[in-house]
């Protein structure tokens, strides 16, 4: 179900009795206590957030609980990818147990889409089960991470190895909290917006490649409008696929390539997840144009669209060396897709036209990464 005013949407993730409410739009962190409360057993919550975010953000929505009563804790973990780690997972717990979290509170995910994995999973893990709210503060977590139920973290034999399926009580997407993110952070996020059209939507991908400006400019109606249309489209297929034993997969696109490529290099800020999403994602049609599943040319088109808004679309562009070839398909193995010790792919007949492929020969990837390796 979805319902638009202007200015503003919600999208019910349909889960029987754990379907939950997306709250997009602006100023909604103001209104945090109005959403929160009627999920709250007790007028206590603890937020778990980054460096970053506490900075900008943390004192507007304590104030916003406060309004209506409710006591914080905030507990503040360091930005960046390296924080998904059994270290900090387990630094959260203890420091949420220390906080007084019980079973039948709420914690609160206030950040991008690292926190919304990390915090998500300690609720799960939390006394066998803690429930929680998302409210993301990028467009990555808010278009995508936000919304499903993955939470987890990474592992040195690859990335969101460790984790569970733990659906929030609901998502709070307020798109002014994006005005202050880096360009650069922007831009990783509206690599997981053109996902949501490569994989399904060629309509809404051509709406994109008009309106990519406007969104990274911050034009309300148009992040409305982004965020959306991917909210809209990762909640049907949630629906269907909860816990990504089919179509689900598909929500993948560019993610085999790419994830292989972040723990290539360490989940550092050498590659931002949404960057390692569009050299992925442009790896995916170049392999399909190279397996001639789909028209040659199309691989270009993407680029091209990605490299308008900033982002990397080669790798080659990734800061310092890479490991070879057949060390990237080794840390593919390990891909959660994987099955019977098969590599698991998206990839495409067209734009908005992607597939599940099982049946992918090792030798034809390993070929491929060989070639694209060696492009600049």
């Amino acid at each position: 179900m979805t319902g638009t005013t202007p200015g503003r949407a919600l999208i019910t993730v349909p889960l029987g009795a754990r379907s939950y409410d997306i709250h997009i739009g602006e100023g909604l962190l103001a209104k945090a206590g109005d959403i929160v409360a009627p999920f709250l057993k007790r007028p206590l919550t603890a937020i778990v957030t980054d460096e970053n975010v506490a900075q900008a953000h943390l004192a507007s929505l304590e104030r916003a609980l406060a309004a209506k009563g409710i006591r914080s804790t905030a507990i503040i973990m360091p930005p960046g990818e390296a924080t998904k780690s059994y270290q900090h997972l387990g630094d959260l717990c203890d420091r949420l147990l220390v906080a007084g979290i019980e079973r039948r509170d709420r914690i609160i995910a206030f950040g991008g889409g690292v926190i919304g994995d990390l915090a998500g999973f300690a609720a799960a893990i939390l006394r066998r089960g803690v429930d929680f709210i998302q409210i993301p503060a990028s467009l990555l977590a808010q278009v995508d991470s936000s919304v499903g139920g993955k939470t987890g973290i990474n592992s040195p034999h690859g990335k969101n190895l460790i984790g569970a399926f733990h659906q929030p009580l609901a998502v709070i997407a307020d798109i002014s909290l994006l005005n202050t993110l880096p360009r650069r952070e922007l831009a990783a996020g509206y690599a997981e917006v053109a996902k949501y059209g490569l994989l399904g939507d060629k309509p809404f991908f051509e709406w994109l490649e008009g309106s990519a400006e406007q969104i990274m400019r911050g034009n309300p109606e148009a992040r409305i409008r982004a965020i959306r249309t991917s909210c809209e489209a990762k909640a049907r297929i949630v629906a269907e696929d909860e816990t990504e034993t089919g179509v689900r997969a598909l929500l993948n696109l560019g993610h085999t390539f790419g994830h292989a490529l972040e723990a290539a290099t360490g989940y550092s800020q050498r590659l931002l997840h949404g960057e390692a999403v569009a050299i992925g994602m442009v790896q995916a049609f170049r392999f399909s144009e190279r397996q001639q599943l789909c028209a040659p040319g199309l691989a270009e088109r993407v680029a091209k669209h990605l490299k308008g808004v900033g982002l990397p679309v080669h790798a080659s562009q990734i800061p310092g060396q890479l490991p070879p070839p057949a060390t990237l398909l080794e840390i593919m193995r390990q891909d959660k897709k994987a099955q019977g010790g098969k590599l698991t792919f998206i990839l495409v007949r067209g734009i908005g036209d992607a597939f599940i492929a099982r049946d992918v020969a090792d030798h034809d990837v390993l070929n491929f990464l060989t070639e694209d390796l060696r492009q600049r």
